[in-house]
Order: C-alpha cells, then sequence, then structure tokens
C-alpha cells in the first residue's frame, strides 16, 4: 500500500498593520524546514484580499513527517513569538491531496 502525503492549509490573521513583522516572526520556520526531509513544500503566501492574513501551504511525505515537524523544538518555541502578533487562534485544515501537478 502506497504511503498517503498529507497537506496543510492554515491562516493566520495578524493584528492590524502586523501582517509583515508576523511573517518576519515565521521565518524561522521556513528556515527549519530546510532539514525537514519529509517537508515537500512549506510555503508562506500573503493573502492578496486581506491585508492582515497569511497562508501557509505545507506538503508532507506523510503523517509521521507532519508529527516530526510539528513536535519539533522550533515549532513549540514559536507561539511566544507570534503570539503577540495573531488576531486570533490560526486556522489549520489537514487535508489528502488527491492528484495534480505536484501531488
Amino acid at each position: 500500500m502506497p504511503v498517503s502525503k498529507i497537506a496543510a492549509i492554515a491562516k493566520l490573521t495578524a493584528q492590524p498593520g502586523k501582517r509583515d513583522e508576523l511573517a518576519k516572526g515565521l521565518q524561522v520556520m521556513l528556515d527549519q524546514v530546510e532539514s525537514e526531509t519529509g517537508t515537500l513544500l512549506y510555503i508562506l503566501h500573503a493573502d492578496n484580499a486581506e491585508a492582515d492574513v497569511l497562508w501557509f501551504y505545507e506538503l508532507y511525505t506523510e503523517q509521521p513527517a507532519l508529527d516530526l515537524h510539528m513536535g519539533s523544538e522550533t515549532y513549540k518555541g514559536l507561539g511566544p513569538v507570534i503570539g503577540p502578533l495573531l488576531a486570533g487562534r490560526p486556522e489549520l485544515h489537514l487535508v489528502t491531496p488527491l492528484g495534480g501537478k505536484g501531488a
């Protein structure tokens, strides 16, 4: 049975006017994933319609790779850094790719 990839789509809403500062605070995660072999994609996006919103699209080889990412010390230490910049809790949706280029 083939191993299923898993993806995460996360929406982070910054305090008004704090999106760039939030993106800068997330840079540590962008650096961290470079060493995660099970992380295939980890892309931070700025929303074109909502000035204070950032999106992550993440693609992992399998569930244990996502677990490893979310269990990293870098991930665990992110809360105090970005928490004050957030307008609310991040929205996280886990999805399974069904097909398409790169799936």
